[in-house]
């Protein structure tokens, strides 16, 4: 008696894996989710488990990003200890390390780099933005309500911009191993710390010749 084939269910993983291998094969977009499903061998229900649409996946990938580099963080055994900054400092290498893996898939997200559609990274700002206003501390204590709240608020998009700009620095970058990406994270922390809680000047000074040496030299 001829037995009935059991397909097994991908997972989220298996599933976000093949879309990447296939957008980097092809260099576009499967036609539909139905002719993905059917080419890789899985009903069409199971990507709806998971994802919306094609551009919910991509979204969802730069979320996971952000959650994998968190439990890495938390796995560190002096992560806790670390100040704000360092915090950050460290989310930073952390993410760029995760991204490197991943490179090729996030540029041809990113349209060749462009940084075109930033609504891919929705989410991801969403994560970043509760996690840096959980993390840094505010300059100055402030009694006024809303004052204190503007001040949060510039502080926390404030790393955004920051964390954008690395994120565009990685991108164009065609150092070895990337290593000038992580000479302007460790600039560009040092530099936006000195002028929330320090004297900025020399930091400043710094980080502005390695960005005009970086633009105009390569």
């Amino acid at each position: 008696m001829a037995t009935k084939k059991v397909i097994v269910a991908p997972t989220k993983d298996e599933i976000t894996n093949k879309y990447a291998d296939y957008c980097l094969m092809h260099g576009h977009k499967p036609a539909s989710v139905y002719k993905f499903s059917k080419e890789n061998g899985f009903e069409e229900a199971d990507f709806y488990k998971y994802f919306a649409s094609f551009d919910v996946l991509e979204r969802d990938f730069f979320t996971e990003m952000f959650n994998h580099t968190m439990e890495t963080l938390e796995q560190s055994p002096t992560y806790n200890s670390f100040g704000g900054v360092e915090k950050l400092s460290a989310f930073y290498f952390t993410f760029f390390e995760l991204a490197t893996a991943n490179r090729s898939f996030i540029v041809y997200m990113l349209d060749e780099g462009a940084f075109k559609n930033l609504q891919k990274l929705a989410p991801l700002r969403k994560e970043f933005i509760a996690y840096a206003e959980a993390i840094l501390e505010k300059p100055i204590n402030i009694e006024n309500r809303r004052a204190d709240k503007a001040q949060g608020t510039a502080l926390r998009e404030a790393a955004w911009m920051q964390f954008l700009s690395i994120f565009r620095f990685w991108v164009k970058d065609t150092s070895p191993g990337f290593e000038k990406t992580d000479i302007y994270i460790e600039k560009s922390v040092k530099a936006s710390a000195d002028l929330v809680y320090n004297t900025p000047l020399k930091s400043l000074v710094d980080l502005g010749k390695f960005i005009w040496k970086e633009k105009f030299t390569v």
